[in-house]
């Protein structure tokens, strides 16, 4: 059985994380919402999430911190930094921190929304990629061996 898309949700305002799951719940998507960076971290230890929702201003450690330990849990991961305080260093440091998004809050839901499918669409034609790269190795192995 495929398992659903699973978004995991790092803000530390608890009114943001009800409503970030409202929305991606209503799109069939698996949500899970923590208030921490250690908590995320856990999260993603025991759980694939396709995606990341992380704010940029978490009680334990900064977002853009966040990003870079997410990514050596599971690098496949895609890690959008929410913001309600953009600013051009945060957006520098995101984008050198290889997040795959940037977002303002108030949050449009359309335009998250719209943000998410479109990098997952990405995640699915990389990973597609990857087996058929792995099929044609193993394929030209084969060949060679016989």
């Amino acid at each position: 059985m495929k398992q659903r898309v699973g978004v995991l949700v790092v803000d530390d305002d608890a009114v943001i994380r009800k409503t970030l799951s409202q929305i991606l719940k209503t799109k069939g998507y698996y949500v899970l919402t923590v208030e921490t960076g250690k908590q995320a971290i856990a999260a993603s230890k025991k759980r694939f999430f396709n995606v990341a929702l992380i704010d940029v201003r978490l009680q334990d450690m900064g977002g853009t911190a966040l990003i870079d330990k997410l990514k050596e849990t599971e690098p496949r991961m895609i890690r959008i930094v929410v913001t309600g305080y953009p600013s051009m260093d945060s957006a520098i440091e995101a984008v050198n921190r290889n997040a795959d998004g940037y977002i303002l809050k108030p949050i449009d839901a359309q335009e998250l929304l719209a943000m998410i499918e479109k990098q997952l669409k990405k995640q699915r034609e990389d990973l597609e990629y990857g087996e058929k790269k792995v099929a044609q190795y193993i394929e030209t192995r084969v060949r060679n061996l016989a």
